[in-house]
């Protein structure tokens, strides 16, 4: 489903950042956009700026479960700044509704992932695909095998290696040559 991914870009507060880019919203089913303005009051700015597929994949139903049981379902988005200065410093690389995958994109820092609140209609969207593809399994614990750990072993070693300057023999094993 292509979603529009909505922009806002606001005032910095120090001196050293002029503006401050954030996702706010989402628009299921939007057209193709490249930054266009929706709505200004004042300095502050929303814009269209890109639409992207929301693609659902039947592997990651946990995933999207796990968003939709949150307070708040939620889309992400992913960003990143460009190396340019122009009026838009950011690509918007990615929309997903798994938080997993979110999580992976924050683990590099090079991307910025925005938590977006999710519509209600593409809140029953998604739950449709999981209800449909999710397959609950079943936690099997694994069961120790039977090897016992607990016996000694006498020393370790290279056996190219003279055993008198075996490094890695044991004191036991050293004693009986030595004697």
């Amino acid at each position: 489903m292509p979603i529009g991914i909505v922009l806002r870009r606001r005032p910095g507060v120090t001196r050293w950042v002029p503006w401050h880019w954030t996702a706010v919203a989402v628009l299921p089913g939007a057209g193709a956009a490249d930054w266009r303005e929706l709505r200004r009051e004042g300095d502050v700015v929303e814009y269209h700026g890109a639409t992207l597929p929301l693609e659902l994949h039947g592997a990651e139903t946990e995933a999207y479960l796990n968003g939709l049981s949150a307070d708040i379902p939620s889309l992400y988005v992913v960003m990143r700044e460009t190396e340019e200065d122009g009026d838009y410093p950011l690509d918007v690389l990615l929309v997903t509704a798994s938080p997993y995958e979110a999580q992976d994109y924050t683990d590099s820092g090079e991307e910025i992932v925005e938590k977006v609140p999710m519509p209600h209609g593409l809140v029953a969207w998604v739950r449709d695909f999981v209800e449909q593809f999710h397959e609950h399994e079943v936690f099997v614990k694994r069961k120790r095998d039977k090897k016992r750990v607990d016996l000694s072993q006498d020393g370790i070693g290279d056996p190219r290696i003279g055993k008198a300057a075996d490094i890695y023999a044991s004191p036991t094993l050293k004693r009986r040559r030595l004697q």
